[in-house]
This record gives structure tokens, C-alpha cells and sequence, in this order.
């Protein structure tokens, strides 16, 4: 079987320093391909150089909600630029963030030295995005975290790209799924939804119509439970798992486990809806 990671972040740099021993793994894995997205110019160098070394990566780039308070002058014409001379390139990590607003802590290290844009900047910078997205017809990969109704409207609202666009570990309610799908969305089930704490997520999974379905690591976040963890990487100082994106196979595991499929069966499916939305 050949496995598909919709979202990712192999750039990051608690996985560079192991990005050879990465590569081997997910070599092993039979990985066809992965995209790998940019949240902030800094970062849009390092995903263009992986799309340049290993041709199962597919560069994305984007303004991620938690850097758009950070955000550079330039950075819309920096994307511009970037998209213009990367064809295979599509738009992420994207979208629309409350809970940095209104549920994480003042100290969360997650957000150290971020200014949290309020959400009606964080609308004004994704609606450029998905825009620059629309005008070439490339995918967006949006990020959103309690503000669904939020998303929704502005999606419905906005042109949009006629591939679609993904939701990636979508958390949202059951019921938003159909009117989604409607606009375009895809569905990318994450990892970390195997937990046994994290029921509500799996099951809404089952209402995902199969030709929008995608598996995802979004490594090195999101880790796996130990009891599903196939390959591992150093903790961080602070002890927080490092998700290895090989794990990629473990999740399609888990997720046909929860469909009743046989792994084969998710497999074709899964790799049929990547190539409509990302190739």
C-alpha cells in the first residue's frame, strides 16, 4: 500500500536534526506523498528546499493564525512571489484560531512572543490567502480551532478553490460536515483521535463522506498514543513527545479500524481523494 500524509511539518525544527533517519523511515513506510506546510515566511525557505530533495513532498505555504499578529510587512507579496515560482505549491497552514483568544493560558510557551491577532485580523489575513489560493486553483490548508461558525461563514462568503480545500484534523461538530463538503472541504483524520480520551473526534469521522476522506501526522505535533506509536523520536526538554511523521501507518490503522475497512480498501480511497485535491 502506498500512504498519503495531508498535513505536516517536516520542516520543523524538532524534526531537522533527524530528517535523515525521517527519510529512511518513511521510505520504509512506502510514503507516495506528503505536504508539508509553511506558517510563516521564515519557515517557506526550508519547505521549498524538502520539495527540491524528496519528490514525494508537496510544498505548501501560508500565514498560520498564531503568526499572523507576527506577520512582516511584505509577507503577502513574499506569498506571491513564492506561489509564482513553486508550481506544485499549494496554500497552508491557513485559518481561524479563538482558542489562542479566549482559552489559552497568558504563559501557554506555545505562543511565547507571539502577538495574538484579534480575530477579525486573522479573517483579513486568511481571506488573502484563500484568494491567492482561488486565483491559481490551488488547495488551502486551513487551521481552526472554536471558531467554526466563524470559518464557515467567511468560507461561504469568500471565492473559493474549485479543487476544494482541506480541513486538516478537522474537530468540528458532525452536523457543520455536510455544509463543509458543500463549499469543498476535505476531512483529514489525525492521530492523535485514537486516544481513548478523544471519542467525540473519532466519531464524527464516521459521518466524513469517503470521496473527501485524508489521513494526517501533522508531525511533530499531535502524537499518537504510545500503544499506536510505531517509530519514535527524543522527547523535547520539556518531555513533549515528538511525533515521527512514519506514524503516518499507524494512523491508517487505526482509522480503518474505526470504519470497519480493510486497510487496503481505506488505502485506495485515501489515495484517490489526495491526488483530486493535491496533484
Amino acid at each position: 500500500m502506498k500512504f498519503y500524509d495531508a498535513h505536516n511539518h517536516l520542516q520543523d525544527e524538532w524534526l531537522l536534526p533527524h530528517l535523515d533517519r525521517i527519510a529512511s523511515d518513511l521510505a520504509n513506510a512506502c510514503i507516495a506523498g506528503a505536504v508539508v506546510n509553511g506558517t510563516t515566511p521564515d519557515d517557506w525557505p526550508q519547505v521549498s528546499a524538502l520539495a527540491t530533495r524528496f519528490s514525494w513532498v508537496i510544498p505548501s505555504f501560508g500565514v498560520h493564525p498564531w503568526d499572523c499578529g507576527n506577520r512582516p510587512p511584505d509577507w503577502l507579496a513574499r506569498l506571491e512571489s513564492r506561489l509564482a515560482v513553486e508550481p506544485r505549491a499549494h496554500v497552508g497552514e491557513i485559518g481561524l484560531d479563538r482558542w489562542m483568544l479566549d482559552r489559552a493560558a497568558p504563559d501557554d510557551p506555545r505562543l511565547a512572543g507571539l502577538r495574538r491577532a484579534p480575530l477579525a485580523e486573522q479573517i483579513e489575513v486568511f481571506t488573502a490567502q484563500l484568494a491567492l489560493a482561488s486565483a491559481d486553483n490551488r488547495a488551502a490548508s486551513i487551521h481552526c480551532i472554536d471558531a467554526w461558525g466563524a470559518l464557515f461563514d467567511t468560507l461561504k462568503d469568500a471565492v473559493r478553490p474549485d479543487r476544494g480545500f482541506l480541513l486538516h484534523a478537522y474537530s468540528g461538530p458532525a452536523e457543520m460536515i455536510k455544509p463543509f463538503a458543500a463549499l469543498g472541504a476535505y476531512f483529514s483524520f489525525n492521530g492523535s483521535y485514537l486516544d481513548s480520551k478523544r471519542e467525540n473526534q473519532r466519531e464524527v469521522f464516521r459521518h466524513v463522506p469517503a470521496d473527501r476522506l485524508l489521513v494526517e501526522t501533522d508531525a511533530p505535533a499531535m502524537p499518537l498514543r504510545s500503544s499506536w506509536r510505531l517509530y519514535d523520536l527524543p522527547a523535547r526538554p520539556d518531555t513533549t513527545t515528538v511525533n515521527h511523521p512514519a506514524n503516518i501507518t499507524a494512523v491508517y490503522a487505526g482509522l480503518a479500524q474505526l470504519l470497519g475497512q480493510r486497510s487496503d480498501q481505506l488505502a485506495a480511497q485515501v489515495e484517490a481523494n489526495f491526488h483530486r485535491l493535491f496533484l
